[in-house]
C-alpha cells in the first residue's frame, strides 16, 4: 500500500473520481489528545483521529489506496480500515486508544461493530508497546531543560498502560490525574520526583505481566473475529 495523502487530492479518490475517502468514507471518527484525556486546557487544539473503508475494487489496481490519509480538518488523520486493524492487532497504544476515545464525533454501522469487538484486539503485548512508547519519550526528555508537555503524556501513557494491563482496557480519560498532570506539565513537578512516579508506573506496568499476576489480557488477540470482520467490511464496499 501506498502512504499518506492528504484529504480531497486526487491520489485520495477512487478509480472514478467519484468520492474522496475522507470525510465520505469515514467509518468513525473520534476526538483524541487532551480533550479526550481531561486534560484540555483553553488554548487545546481538537486533535481527530478516524477510520476509513476504502472501495474494494481501489485494491484491484496496480497503485492501491492510501493506508492513511492527512486532514481535511486541522489535526486529523484517518487510516485506511485494514490498515488500522494491522496496527490494533499489534497493540500500538494510539491506535488502541482511539477504539475507548470517550468522544466520538461520527460513527457508521462498521464503525460501531469496530468499536464493538475492540477487545478482539488486545493481548499481552500491549504491556510491551505501552512500556516501548513511554521509554522512547523518557529518553528523548532532557532532565535539564524538559519539555513538560512531552513528560506528562510520558507518565499519561504509562498509566493508561497499567490500568490496561491490570482491568483489560486502556484508561483514556485522565480526569482522575488531571491535576497532577497537568502541574507536570506546567513544570511545578520536581524532576526526582517526576522519575520516582514514572518509576513506580514503570514497575506496576510490568508486574501486571508477572506469571504470579492475575492477567487481565489474552497471550494473543482474536485474529479470527477481526479477519472475519475485514472480510464483512470488504464485501460490503464492492
Amino acid at each position: 500500500m501506498t502512504g499518506a495523502v492528504r484529504a480531497g487530492s486526487p491520489e485520495a479518490r477512487d478509480g472514478a473520481g467519484a468520492e474522496e475517502l475522507v470525510p465520505r468514507r469515514l467509518a468513525l471518527s473520534v476526538v483524541v489528545g487532551s480533550r479526550a484525556y481531561g486534560l484540555d486546557t483553553e488554548d487545546s487544539d481538537v486533535d481527530r483521529r478516524g477510520v476509513f473503508v476504502a472501495p474494494t475494487p481501489m485494491f484491484w489496481r496496480l497503485d492501491k489506496p492510501p493506508t492513511h490519509v492527512e486532514g481535511p480538518r486541522p489535526e486529523e488523520f484517518s487510516w485506511e480500515v485494514e490498515r488500522f486493524c494491522v496496527l490494533a492487532l499489534g497493540a500500538n497504544p494510539t491506535v488502541l486508544e482511539c477504539l475507548w476515545s470517550p468522544i466520538v464525533e461520527h460513527v457508521t454501522g462498521t464503525g460501531a461493530r469496530l468499536r464493538a469487538i475492540r477487545k478482539a484486539f488486545l493481548s499481552v503485548r500491549a504491556e510491551e508497546t505501552f512500556l516501548g512508547y513511554a521509554d522512547a519519550q523518557f529518553r528523548r526528555i532532557s532532565p535539564e531543560r524538559p519539555r513538560w508537555k512531552q513528560v506528562m503524556h510520558m507518565i499519561r501513557l504509562l498509566i493508561s498502560g497499567g490500568h490496561l494491563v491490570r482491568e483489560g482496557e486502556p484508561l483514556v480519560d485522565m480526569s482522575g490525574h488531571r491535576e497532577r498532570l497537568l502541574a507536570v506539565r506546567r513544570g511545578e513537578v520536581p524532576w526526582p520526583e517526576v522519575v520516582r512516579w514514572r518509576d513506580d508506573l514503570v514497575a506496576a506496568l510490568s508486574r501486571g505481566g508477572a506469571p504470579a499476576a492475575p492477567r487481565a489480557l489474552p497471550a494473543v488477540p482474536d485474529r479470527a473475529v477481526v479477519e472475519e470482520f475485514l472480510v464483512d467490511v470488504r464485501r460490503g464496499a464492492l
